[in-house]
């Protein structure tokens, strides 16, 4: 597939660049993030990463690694079930090659979670079966052709477009786009992040035959709304006319300035703001200051990053996480081990710093991967949503801080900021934290 190449190139130079360590004394080596656009979810030889619980279709389907391949059969009494990714995920590129012996009902699973809906795009294969449909608990779109263009005892390249805050699920086969479908807004009952499953039906499958899966690989993509922004296919968003976002990047990085230190430590080719280990600034503000708004952008991260959204601090003072307040970013997955330290629930990657736990574990993307932040701020009222899911919706007047002073004795209008916090660890390419699709809208 067309970027089967790229991950190829990205591992074959991984292996050269560790090769090239001159000392068995020296500091691991973290790569700049994120490594490549694409990762593969499957490693060829075992079903790590995988599991077969999290979603409303568990099942006891029988699920194996053969000639490189995961398949999938049917269990006991012909029954099914789904093999999903361990992670959840909201928005997001999949990619795999399947082949499915004939009689045989597939398919690929998107936001699946125990609670709500998530929705199939059908591999139906068999008399009277859609290739490309879209399902959940029923049809909510028919493909008539899909199954005119599926090869029979041959490998298919499918490739499932999974956007939006309402559901948006793009569906290609062997390179030809066969289905777009959107859920009509404000529909209920649908999760907003979940599992990614393939599926095998049961009831009606031969015992002998099976659906097969390689190559499975992902892409994520921003959350956003589909009224509000469109999205190219590298992630990159263009806010949609009388939206009211504003970028805020730009490669002169015009709309901030640096503070603290000798000011340095940053980097902006227009579309990606880089943290380099290299400097000393202390943070990145606005020039512009805020009262009410809603901020969204993307962050991704290697071992060790320390970081945060300043929101509504005070220009004049140095104190910026408690003249105003504080969203943080953290590596959750390393830093107690690393610094030998226990961190506090306030502390951790979507708190509001100092304050408010952000619950939820299991929301941040792993390392090297891209992840979302919506954040708002109208009067007292403040909320938090990390990769699609809300963190937390407070009222800052019954909030009361562990550290920092009452929100009530804090600015009601200030900048915006992203804090620097190089860690200790060297950074390949400089950079420990990328940030993208960063955009302001008042309320």
């Amino acid at each position: 597939m067309f970027h089967t190449r790229l991950i190829a190139v990205f591992l074959a130079t991984s292996i050269t660049l560790l090769a090239q360590e001159t000392s068995p004394d020296a500091k691991p080596v973290e790569r700049v993030v994120p490594p490549t656009p694409w990762r593969n979810l499957f490693d060829g030889k075992t079903l790590d990463g995988w599991t077969t619980s999290g979603g409303r279709y568990d099942g006891t389907a029988r699920w194996s690694v053969e000639d490189g391949a995961i398949v999938g059969r049917v269990g006991d009494n012909k029954s099914g079930g789904l093999l999903y990714t361990a992670h959840a995920w909201h928005s997001f590129d999949f990619t795999m090659r399947t082949r499915i012996d004939w009689p045989f009902d597939s398919g690929v699973f998107v936001r699946m979670a125990k609670n709500g809906k998530g929705a199939q795009v059908t591999l139906d294969w068999r008399d009277g079966g859609e290739i490309g449909g879209i399902y959940a608990d029923g049809f909510l779109q028919h493909n008539q052709v899909g199954a005119t263009k599926f090869r029979k005892d041959e490998w298919n390249d499918v490739r499932v477009r999974c956007t939006g805050r309402d559901l948006r699920l793009e569906f290609w086969l062997n390179g030809e786009k066969l289905t777009d479908y959107r859920l009509p807004p404000g529909t209920e009952g649908h999760a907003p992040t979940g599992l990614i499953g393939v599926q095998v039906h049961g009831g009606i499958e031969p015992e002998d035959h099976a659906a097969r899966f390689l190559d499975l690989s992902l892409r994520e993509l921003p959350v956003f709304d589909l009224a509000d922004f469109d999205c190219d296919d590298d992630g990159f968003l263009t806010p949609r006319k009388d939206s009211g976002w504003t970028a805020l990047l730009d490669a002169q990085l015009g709309k901030w300035q640096a503070s603290g230190g000798d000011g340095q430590g940053f980097s902006c080719d227009g579309r990606i703001l880089d943290l380099l280990m290299e400097g000393g600034a202390h943070e990145l503000r606005t020039r512009e200051d805020f009262e009410d708004f809603a901020l969204r952008l993307d962050f991704a991260m290697v071992r060790g990053a320390n970081s945060g959204v300043f929101l509504r601090a005070d220009r004049a003072r140095d104190d910026s996480a408690f003249s105003g307040c504080e969203v943080q970013i953290l590596d959750d997955f390393h830093w107690e081990e690393d610094s030998n330290s226990k961190l506090k629930p306030w502390q951790l990657s979507g708190s509001l710093y100092g304050a408010v736990a952000a619950g939820h574990p299991g929301t941040l993307h792993p390392l090297g991967c891209w992840n979302s932040y919506e954040i708002r701020c109208k009067g007292t009222r403040m909320s938090c949503e990390l990769n699609g899911v809300l963190l937390w919706d407070v009222d800052t007047n019954d909030v009361k801080p562990e550290q920092g002073a009452p929100f009530g004795e804090r600015a009601k209008r200030g900048f915006l900021g992203i804090q620097r916090h190089a860690p200790s660890r060297a950074i390949e390419g400089g950079a420990y934290l990328r940030v993208r699709n960063a955009f302001v809208k008042s309320l």
